[in-house]
Formats: structure tokens, C-alpha cells, sequence
């Protein structure tokens, strides 16, 4: 809970204006994703144009996650940044191997997220292009 609170303020000190949804553990996130449970409504709703995921979640880890999101058809167009606390060779190059889309450690103060923050929602934002088939699909 820390650090999805340490997340969400340091992007809104990045003054990231896109919505935003904050999950609680991998298996919240996949019902999220596929709009079970308590998350039944947004049915309507388009998927995230983009992911941050921690490797270290409570109940289905980010590794366990990501293998599950770039194994469906539905899902695995959206662009996914883990973001974590783990320098281990072997995740960073386990975790391109599912597919993720950029590997970040996360910075120890909060200065430095913030900045992590701005830098990641200029580039994901406002420079790349990403398909529109990540929305609806």
C-alpha cells in the first residue's frame, strides 16, 4: 500500500493528467484486466494504455503476472514498465524475456521517483506511439 501511495503522489508531482487505477496484488490486477470481481463494471471501460508493475506483489508476483498478460491475445499489446525494487540480473533479463516493455529500479528517495515519474510519462505519453488496439481489443 506504501508504495502504490508513494506512486500515485510522486505522478501527481509529475503532473501526469491521464487516469489513473491502482491495483492492490497481482491477482486484483488480473481481475482488473479482465474486469471480474469487484472490477465488474468497467466492462465499458478501455484497457490501460500502460502498466507499471511491481515484481514483488502480494499473492500472484509481477513475473507470475506479466507471463499471464503477454500469453493473451487481448492483453499483450499493452505496453508494460516494471517498476520495482530489484537490481537482479536475472529478473531484468527474465522479465524482457515475457516481453515487458522497459525494466526500472525504482530510486531510493522520493525526489528521484518523481523524476522517474516525469521522464517515463513524457516518453509514454507524449512521444511514443502506441497501437490503438491497446484500448479496445
Amino acid at each position: 500500500e506504501d508504495d502504490r501511495l508513494m506512486a500515485k503522489e510522486a505522478l501527481d508531482e509529475a503532473r501526469l493528467i491521464n487516469e489513473m487505477d491502482f491495483v492492490e496484488d497481482g491477482v486484483d490486477l488480473m481481475d482488473y484486466l479482465y474486469r471480474r470481481g469487484k472490477h465488474e463494471g468497467l466492462k465499458d471501460k478501455s484497457l490501460p494504455g500502460l502498466i507499471l508493475l511491481d515484481l514483488n506483489m502480494p499473492r500472484k508476483d509481477g513475473r507470475e503476472a506479466l507471463r499471464e498478460i503477454k500469453a493473451d491475445r487481448k492483453l499483450q499489446l499493452i505496453p508494460i514498465v516494471v517498476l520495482t525494487t530489484s537490481k537482479a540480473e536475472e529478473d531484468v533479463l527474465r522479465t524482457y524475456d515475457l516481453g515487458v516493455s522497459s525494466f526500472i529500479t525504482k530510486p531510493v528517495t522520493f525526489e528521484g521517483l518523481v523524476e522517474i515519474m516525469k521522464n517515463l510519462t513524457k516518453y509514454w505519453f507524449d512521444i511514443v506511439t502506441l497501437p490503438t488496439e491497446t484500448r479496445r481489443r
